[in-house]
């Protein structure tokens, strides 16, 4: 198997588990442990599996000079990211997350044009404003669901936890080319760690440990080693094969598939709203992608 292939193959099973995160993370944050509490957990757990990961098969040293882009990994990566996200998920239904998640493509675009100078077409601009467009449909359609499972407040935090894995996308490619995956994520994780410290702890410590259900530790550990650590790595690994547009373009699979095992679990619904969202950002995600403003980093 060619390296091409494994990376695409990495993409689809990272996404498969992002899906199910949908579900299996609002769950959680609307069961035992509330969202900044998750962030916590999983941020700790993903530290501990990627320093044993790195000492057992990796025991690559960073540069000095890196450390200070580890560090800007991490605000955007794993604190703005995870933290947005979870509570976003929890104030907001799983199909609409989503959603709002397949705008990054458009955001990686936004991104390298200002990161790395890329140039932006008069397509490429209808694209972002037509997915744009989508994105404020939704969360208007959602302003007046308060009490019920959308909520605009939801889609916003989730908005910004795509515009933060955007960054992240474009930002992690150089580095790719120099350190091992396990590398740059053991660094990354514990800075992101010190940076959520202390917005997690007073949830994570009122979590009743003792009261949790199997369920409930399954959906917890799931998120922990699946969609923080196995995820990570197979996306950040993908990364060295594939640019930064070609790894934001398999989100495009997270809505359908995140909508599948919603509907099959009963934990939420399909409207109008979200059909018509959908259909206007993945049009402009379309536009966006063609030509790949970001195919000469391949």
């Amino acid at each position: 198997m060619n390296k091409t292939l494994r990376a695409h193959l990495s993409l689809l099973s990272a996404n498969l588990i992002y899906a199910a995160s949908f579900t299996i993370a609002k769950q959680v944050t609307n069961g035992p442990i509330h969202s900044f509490g998750l962030v916590l957990l999983r941020v700790s757990g993903a530290v501990i599996l990627f320093w044993l990961t790195g000492a057992i098969f990796v025991r690559e040293k960073a540069d000095r000079k890196d450390i200070p882009r580890f560090a800007l990994l991490a605000v955007v990566g794993v604190a703005v990211n995870q933290m947005c996200f979870l509570k976003g998920l929890s104030l907001t239904s799983p199909i609409s997350a989503a959603i709002m998640m397949i705008t990054s493509p458009i955001l990686v675009l936004i991104m390298a044009a200002i990161i790395i100078r890329e140039r932006i077409t008069a397509i490429h601009v209808t694209g972002i404003l037509l997915g744009f467009a989508g994105a404020a449909f939704l969360m208007m359609g959602n302003a007046n669901s308060n009490g019920k499972s959308d909520n605009i407040s939801g889609d916003v935090y989730v908005f910004i936890n795509a515009l933060s894995w955007g960054t992240y996308l474009v930002l992690v490619k150089p580095l790719m080319l120099k350190y091992n995956t396990v590398t740059i994520l053991r660094w990354v994780f514990l800075f992101g760690w010190i940076l959520v410290l202390p917005f997690g702890m007073t949830e994570f410590g009122e979590v009743r440990w003792s009261e949790m259900s199997g369920h409930d530790w399954f959906n917890a550990l799931f998120v922990v080693f699946a969609t923080t650590y196995l995820a990570y790595m197979l996306n950040t690994y993908a990364l060295k094969e594939l640019s930064p547009s070609v790894v934001s373009a398999y989100i495009y699979l997270q809505p359908l598939l995140a909508a599948a095992i919603a509907l099959y679990l009963g934990s939420d619904k399909i409207d109008w709203l979200k059909v018509i969202s959908a259909g206007m950002i993945f049009t402009g995600v379309y536009l966006v992608s063609r030509p790949r403003s970001l195919q000469k980093t391949d």
